[in-house]
């Protein structure tokens, strides 16, 4: 199962408490109470995996490690070891404190989510002429804490988009060295699966429903995926007995999900045209062509077939590189 939309609660390391000593030793005596260490922060960090965020299925409070208490002999406390929580690139962090939104974008990106506290001062600090010999110390403050919520809006370059059964996973697989999973039969992808071609990242989109918008079927959670893809590619099954209202149910529910997500570049494939005749096909393609959409035949088990799509990527690769 993807997790895809958690909250957790983050903290930041206490800072270590200072400390109250004193030199004994005849000719040396003073105090030697040390300062608290700083607690360890915690940071997001930017990952490829896809499932990071399973991490935080069951575990919802993380916290960074306490700074060490002072020495009695003028050594400063440890400081907490930093915290790093790894998470996929594309997610925003939604900080429900603060109000503030970030994301990470890039493999390796650091985002600060939580600092350490300082630590207290010890006794040593308060020496003064008129103070020789200080009892007074601090001790370590928290670190912050804040809840957040984590939402993965996938990053990929392409989205395969259609009605279940379209096709989408074997066409991931026949491009890329995926292993989505594929079946003749409703919602055989139940999450997003990547693919890379060469060095662009596919993404096959779990099947869309009349109603997705509002919540039906797989829902609004995959639309969410969707929207962060550059290019889609549209796929119709050749054996639909009407291509014309199933591409219409489609971009239906995309438009009624968003104006800017029913913009984005689209490239329509009839697919399994291997499934009927020639003549079928032929016919379904000038059925969309009535209605302003140009769209190609394609089968997994035609290499030539297929093309029209690796051309389509090779725009797409230099676009990105342009």
């Amino acid at each position: 199962m993807l997790i895809d939309d958690v909250i957790i609660r983050v903290q930041g390391g206490k800072g270590g408490d200072g400390s109250v000593a004193f030199n004994r030793i005849k000719m040396h005596l003073g105090p030697t109470g040390a300062n608290g260490g700083l607690g360890g922060a915690v940071y997001f960090k930017g990952v490829s995996d896809l499932s990071a965020l399973q991490q935080f299925r069951y575990k919802k409070e993380v916290a960074a490690q306490n700074g060490g208490a002072g020495t009695k002999s003028l050594h400063d406390g440890s400081g907490g070891k930093n915290l790093e929580l790894l998470i996929p690139v594309g997610t925003v962090i939604h900080n429900l404190d603060t109000k503030k939104d970030t994301e990470v974008t890039q493999v390796g990106e650091l985002i600060l989510a939580a600092k350490g506290g300082r630590g207290g001062i010890g006794n040593y600090t308060f020496r003064s002429s008129t103070n020789t010999s200080p009892y007074e110390s601090t001790k370590g403050r928290e670190g912050q804490n804040y809840s957040f919520r984590l939402e993965l809006k996938m990053i990929a370059d392409v989205g395969f988009i259609g009605l279940p059964n379209a096709g989408k996973s074997s066409l991931l697989n026949a491009l890329t060295n995926a292993s989505a999973k594929v079946g003749n039969y409703a919602f055989t992808t139940i999450e997003p699966n990547l693919g890379a071609y060469y060095n662009l990242i596919l993404a096959d989109i779990p099947g869309l429903i009349e109603g997705a918008s509002g919540g039906k079927g797989l829902g609004m959670k995959f639309l969410r995926h969707v929207e962060r893809t550059k290019t889609l590619f549209h796929l119709i099954s050749a054996e639909s007995d009407d291509v014309v209202r199933d591409y219409g149910i489609v971009r239906g529910e995309l438009k009624a999900y968003s104006d800017e997500l029913a913009k984005k570049p689209e490239h329509v494939f009839i697919s399994k045209s291997d499934m009927v005749s020639e003549d079928d096909v032929k016919e379904k393609i000038k059925a969309l062509k009535k209605k302003k959409v140009v769209a190609h035949a394609i089968s997994i088990t035609d290499g030539d077939s297929l093309k029209v799509v690796r051309d389509v990527l090779s725009k797409v690769t230099k676009e990105k590189t342009a």
